[in-house]
């Protein structure tokens, strides 16, 4: 996992995320990687998390 501030072209919303607008986080898929931030405080950058580590954590959650 890294802490990232250049931002990926293509965010959505997570499905896992609140329909009120709050609590919600924001996933882009990078080349070998997927990109977490936190939609109320987009400007301290995004968490990188490998593939491997995104599918488990989906995984665990599911």
């Amino acid at each position: 996992m890294s802490v990232s501030h250049t931002s990926p072209q293509a965010w959505r919303k997570s499905s896992y995320s609140s329909s009120h607008g709050q609590n919600c986080v924001e996933v882009a898929d990078l080349p070998s990687a997927a990109a977490v931030r936190d939609t109320q405080n987009r400007d301290a950058g995004y968490l990188t998390f490998a593939v491997s580590e995104w599918t488990a954590l989906l995984g665990t959650i599911r």
